[in-house]
């Protein structure tokens, strides 16, 4: 099973990388990591930095993928941000976190993009 499921979560990653080139985001990281944490993609929308986090799921059976980006996932994603950030010395640029949902239905990708998903704090917001 959970073979299954990293194999189902870099098939959404990599859809949701396809999905936001579609919308216009240029991929410039994929899989950061950082011994704080990870980002699954970091992107650029027009001159925005983006740290993306993607959750994918096959059924709704647990909830939308969106509802697994806990508090404790968003402090993990900020601490990798501000390494990233740093590592880059990038903090004259703006910079927001959003989450690409992805729901597989019938072998064909569903995807929720929500902006500005959370901040700093730790605050989900949608």
């Amino acid at each position: 099973m959970f073979r299954q499921n990293l194999i189902l979560g870099k098939s959404g990653e990599e859809a949701a990388a396809g999905f936001l080139k579609e919308k216009g985001y240029k991929i410039l990281k994929k899989n950061y990591k950082t011994k704080l944490g990870e980002i699954d993609i970091v992107a650029l929308d027009k001159d925005t930095l983006c740290f993306v986090e993607v959750k994918t799921r096959n059924s709704l059976r647990f909830g939308a993928p969106k509802e697994a980006v806990s508090g404790f996932k968003q402090r993990q994603i900020c601490k990798a941000a501000l390494s990233y950030l740093k590592e880059n010395n990038n903090f004259d640029k703006k910079a927001r976190f959003d989450v690409v949902s992805v729901t597989y239905f019938e072998d064909s990708p569903k995807f929720d993009l929500i902006q500005n998903a959370f901040d700093l704090g730790g605050g989900f917001i949608y």
